[in-house]
């Protein structure tokens, strides 16, 4: 029997977040409010930082266009750069 392409696409998502290094920790840590010190962020990025699956979480945030919250320690910010030059690529190799 063959799985789904959504059912696979889960299977292959739960793979990486289970070897991610924020594995549980609480949500709250990556999804600091607006008004939330630097050190809120800076203590995701850390996490991130010995992450061995920040390409896996980076390629997620881009595809299912994460728009807030820390992923693969970028910001918002960054990640709206990042994306539209990812987006960009995908077009030129289509």
């Amino acid at each position: 029997m063959t799985q789904r392409p959504l059912s696979l696409v889960q299977d292959l998502v739960a793979d990486w977040k289970d070897q991610a290094a924020c594995r549980g920790y609480p949500d709250a840590l990556f999804f600091p409010g607006p008004d939330a010190p630097s050190r809120a962020v800076e203590r995701a990025r850390a996490v991130c930082a010995v992450c061995a699956v920040t390409k896996n979480c980076l390629e997620y945030a881009f595809e299912t266009n994460q728009r807030s919250g820390i992923w693969a320690g970028t910001t918002e910010g960054e990640r709206k750069s990042l994306r539209r030059k990812w987006l960009a690529a995908r077009r030129r190799s289509a």
